[in-house]
């Protein structure tokens, strides 16, 4: 089968391989579509920061090379013994995340900070290929509803679903979310649906117009001058309740939480090439929260999906584009790294 594996930085080969079997407990999956994150970018570019090296994973017992690809669906192709939960043909989107479920952090619910997290695409074989393996218990049947291309995306929607329920949003609370891109505006969409008015700040006049588009309560360009006066003039001179940062830029964390309330809560969802740099002192002295956000938890891929299934989450208008996987490389991953990058999410298939 064709597969994209990252060797290293700057190192991604397109490779024929076998096909994977699937073990016990396993199905393995026919890929419909898969979708680039930046983090997909940022790896081959700047990493190994979240690819396995160094020694494999306790969990899949794999280290690069690997497959690249954590925002996955496809359909049931076999199964493997003990996989009774799914039949053969079945639509569903890969659940990414596993953990031990045994260590200190397992047990006292934060799965998400597992020292031996396994992730689909960056710790075992991912999505950017024809076929994979997985869990059968970490693989999530699609609703009629929910299309094979609309798919991949519930992954960075988990994402977001995550950071929301971490934030302790109630209803009617004011938040600004900084960063428009996709995980960005699946963010600004989950703190609506929790009842929060939203506030979505971007530089980008194209991620301002489509977070109008998908129901920002506000926007604000954040170049303009006096940005941070606006946002206070939204929120009666207070400022939000919550901020959540999701750009990953070196000022945005910042700006996340100088602009954040006193008393009230920084939410930090984005992944930092570089080391920003902040003012503690700005918390301390205003006894501000600051929260930091990964992945997700138990529970948080399946709520996402009926939220999705509902219309309170809409994707679609975040696929920019829809490429075969043996142009993966050229029609994919350079134009995502182009510093024109008009697109938001390119799904893969290897169907063409």
């Amino acid at each position: 089968m064709k597969a994209l594996r990252i060797h290293g930085n700057k190192d991604i080969r397109m490779e024929d391989l076998p096909e994977p079997n699937p073990g016990i407990g396993e199905a393995k999956l026919r890929i419909t579509n898969t979708s680039i994150c930046a983090t997909d970018i940022e790896e081959w570019q700047y990493g190994p920061l979240w690819t396995q090296h160094g020694g494999p994973n306790p969990i899949s017992g794999q280290e690069m090379p690997l497959i690249l690809g954590h925002e996955i669906s496809g359909h049931v192709a076999e199964l493997g013994d003990g996989a009774d939960d799914l039949a053969v043909g079945d639509r569903v989107v890969v659940n990414n995340v596993r953990t031990c479920g045994a260590c200190f952090w397992c047990m006292r619910g934060s799965q998400a900070t597992c020292n031996s997290m396994c992730v689909a695409g960056l710790s075992a074989d991912g999505g950017l290929a024809e076929y994979m393996t997985w869990p059968a218990s970490h693989l999530i049947k699609l609703p009629d509803n929910v299309s094979d291309r609309e798919a991949p995306l519930i992954e960075p929607a988990t994402v977001a679903v995550h950071a929301v329920r971490r934030s302790g949003v109630k209803v009617g609370d004011n938040v600004a979310v900084i960063g428009c891109g996709t995980v960005g505006l699946l963010t600004m969409q989950a703190f609506r649906a929790a009842g929060a008015r939203v506030i979505a700040v971007d530089v980008r006049e194209q991620s301002i117009a489509l977070a109008k588009e998908l129901g920002a309560d506000e926007t604000l360009n954040s170049s303009d001058h006096g940005a941070h006066e606006q946002l206070l003039e939204l929120t009666g001179g207070i400022g939000p309740d919550i901020v959540a940062e999701t750009a990953g830029a070196a000022e945005t964390p910042n700006m996340a939480i100088e602009w954040t309330r006193r008393s009230g809560t920084t939410v930090l969802v984005g992944i930092y090439s570089a080391t920003p740099k902040f003012d503690f002192n700005s918390i301390v002295g205003q006894e501000k929260t600051v929260i930091g956000s990964v992945a997700a938890s138990p529970g948080d891929m399946a709520a996402t999906v009926q939220l999705l299934a509902d219309g309170k989450l809409s994707v679609k208008e975040l696929i920019s584009a829809v490429v075969p996987l043996d142009r993966v490389i050229r029609d994919g991953f350079e134009r995502m790294l182009s510093p024109e990058k008009d697109v938001f999410r390119i799904l893969v298939t290897p169907n063409g």
